[in-house]
C-alpha cells in the first residue's frame, strides 16, 4: 500500500532497452490489432527485435461491454489480419473462462461471523456458514 510522502511512491522509470512504437490498426466495426514496433531510444526502428502484434475487441453482454483482448502470433500485419477471427474467438472463450473461475471463487469463499455478509453489505446480522 502507498504512503502518504512522496518518497513512498515507487520508481517509474522506463526500460530504455525494451521501447516499443504503439500503433493502432483498425476496421472500425469489428476490433483493432495494436502492432508495437521496436524502436531504439532515439526513436530508429530495432530491427533485432521482432514486431508484436495483439488484437482487441468488444463485445456487449446484459452488463455492458467486455473487453477481449489477445496475442497474435504473426510475422507482419497481413497475416494478423488473417488470424484475428480464429484468434478473437478463442480470446473470448478463454474470456468467459476465467469468469466462470472468478465467479466459481467467489461462490466457494466461507463466510464466518465477523465479515461482510455474501453481498457484500456490512452491517447484517445475518450470515451465511
Amino acid at each position: 500500500m502507498l504512503g502518504n510522502k512522496p518518497s513512498d511512491l515507487p520508481e517509474f522509470v522506463m526500460n530504455t532497452s525494451d521501447l516499443y512504437k504503439d500503433e493502432t490498426i483498425t476496421d472500425t466495426k469489428v476490433g483493432s490489432i495494436r502492432c508495437l514496433t521496436p524502436i531504439k531510444p532515439d526513436g530508429t526502428p530495432d530491427d533485432s527485435r521482432p514486431v508484436l502484434y495483439a488484437g482487441q475487441a468488444q463485445l456487449m453482454t446484459p452488463a455492458g461491454v467486455l473487453p477481449i483482448n489477445f496475442e497474435l502470433d504473426a510475422k507482419n500485419l497481413a497475416e494478423a489480419v488473417e488470424m484475428f477471427s480464429e484468434a478473437a474467438k478463442q480470446g473470448v472463450q478463454d474470456t468467459f473462462k476465467k469468469l466462470e473461475e472468478m465467479r466459481r471463487e467467489a461462490a466457494s469463499q466461507i463466510v464466518v461471523p465477523g465479515q461482510e455478509n455474501a453481498a457484500g453489505a456490512p452491517g447484517s446480522n445475518i450470515f451465511m456458514p
